[in-house]
């Protein structure tokens, strides 16, 4: 098993093979798809705090700009103890490719801290927030990279990064732009836009349905469901699903994991979680992660990690539809072995692509200096997804292939073509002439 960006580098390079055919200058679009391998730009940095016993603290930062040709770079900070370069990289480009899935003016970025934040007090976890958007204040803004919460932040560390933002940005002109168009995620208190919470589990809910409707498969039995992560998209993604009359029948979080046949009521397991520190001590069947990933189910929905379903263990998974809820919680290996077995993947670039359709339209919205009201935010997410699900399926039935590799076909060509029409492409120094060697399955 490689590491993330490996893993997204195999990813892109099975569905260029495919893609190809599409243009007639092929030395250009190789070109293009080796540039996409890597990110245009890759900060890291040691950020130091001054921690409440006095000691000094020192935490590894990073933030990765990979694609900007379609528009400012987007992507959210996780705060977690295995953030590191090749996780960070991966991340970036998977933002690139769902900001295009999802046809919104955006590139792809990523960053994060190394840091296990529940061990901080909150004056160091504000500290070391205004400390990473100091860092990042002369390379992010509103028309040039646009953060947003991730693994492990909230719209709490999304105001402390943006006052930081503005701190820096104090002698700049007034009126010039709105520097808090910079963050999303925020507080609604400070330009969030209402829905953005929730929006990545509710865009989950919206893309399963909408499958389900496209396959004649609504009108069924309950859909049973297992959620492996209990963080905010497994949340939401359970709530909207359990108010659908869909069957919530396991859940986990990383302590471990719970079943519950007869069904789940979320709110009541978050209630457990919030006062005793985990699902576990909710009243019901204790089961292993490993059994919570076999269940016999209509679907599960990894939101925790990536690479969780992988060569070792996707032989063991029941379930018919997977719904990427993570970011890459499927690694290559283990998509060849679910195609095999008639698993239908619906991809992470497509299946969370609420959290950063929302976070477009906060951007919009502060640009405009205009609030959208909760039902317009969305019956717009929807209508986004819902066509980007069409496109995603187009491609699937016209290329004859998996969910994955239609998504990042549909991708891909919006990002290269973006690419070509900017030129400069024929300019590399480095062209590729044989581009069978970038196909390592070939």
């Amino acid at each position: 098993m490689g590491t993330a960006h490996e893993n997204a580098i195999i990813q892109m390079e099975l569905a260029a093979a495919l893609l190809q055919e599409e243009y007639e200058q092929e030395p250009l679009f190789w070109q293009a798809v080796e540039n996409l391998k890597n990110p245009m730009h890759l900060h890291a940095t040691d950020l130091f705090i001054e921690c409440d016993d006095g000691s000094i603290g020192r935490f590894r930062a990073y933030r990765s700009q990979h694609n900007n040709a379609r528009g400012p770079f987007k992507g959210g900070i996780r705060f977690h103890p295995q953030v590191e370069e090749e996780e960070v990289k991966a991340l970036s480009m998977w933002m690139t490719w769902k900001c295009a899935m999802v046809n919104i003016p955006y590139g792809g970025g990523k960053g994060g801290i190394a840091v296990d934040p529940k061990l901080l007090s909150t004056a160091e976890l504000e500290q070391l927030s205004r400390a990473y958007a100091a860092f990042l204040a002369d390379k992010i803004g509103p028309w040039k990279d646009i953060p947003a919460p991730d693994v492990n932040t909230n719209c709490q560390i999304m105001a402390w990064m943006v006052d930081e933002y503005q701190r820096y940005y104090s002698t700049a002109s007034p009126g010039s732009e709105n520097l808090l168009a910079t963050f999303t995620g925020k507080p609604l208190r400070l330009g969030g836009s209402e829905g953005r919470e929730e929006a990545t589990g509710l865009g989950g809910v919206y893309v399963l349905q909408h499958f389900l409707d496209s396959n004649g498969l609504s009108n069924t039995e309950p859909i049973r469901v297992a959620i492996q992560g209990f963080g905010n998209a497994g949340y939401w993604f359970a709530r909207r699903a359990y108010e659908r009359g869909w069957r919530i029948v396991a859940v986990s979080d990383s302590r471990g994991a719970i079943y519950k046949e007869e069904g789940l009521n979320p709110d009541a397991v978050l209630s457990v979680k919030q006062t005793s520190g985990s699902v576990i001590h909710f009243p019901a069947q204790r089961i292993t992660e490993a059994e919570l990933l076999s269940l016999d189910v209509d679907v599960l929905a990894p939101a925790a990690l990536q690479s969780m379903i992988h060569a070792g263990n996707a032989k063991t998974i029941r379930a018919q539809v997977i719904l990427e809820l993570a970011n890459g919680p499927v690694t290559p290996e283990a998509d060849q072995i679910l195609w095999k077995k008639g698993v239908t993947v619906l991809p992470d670039i497509l299946a969370n692509a609420g959290g950063v359709a929302v976070s477009y339209f906060e951007w919009v919205q502060n640009i405009q200096g205009y609030p959208w009201e909760y039902a317009v935010i969305t019956a717009r997410l929807q209508a986004l997804l819902n066509q980007a699900f069409d496109a995603m399926w187009n491609m699937k039935e016209r290329k004859h292939t998996d969910c994955r590799k239609a998504a990042y076909l549909v991708a891909m060509k919006r990002v290269i073509d973006a690419m070509l029409l900017r030129g400069g492409l024929e300019h590399e120094r480095h062209l590729y002439q044989d581009h069978h060697r970038l196909l390592p399955h070939d």
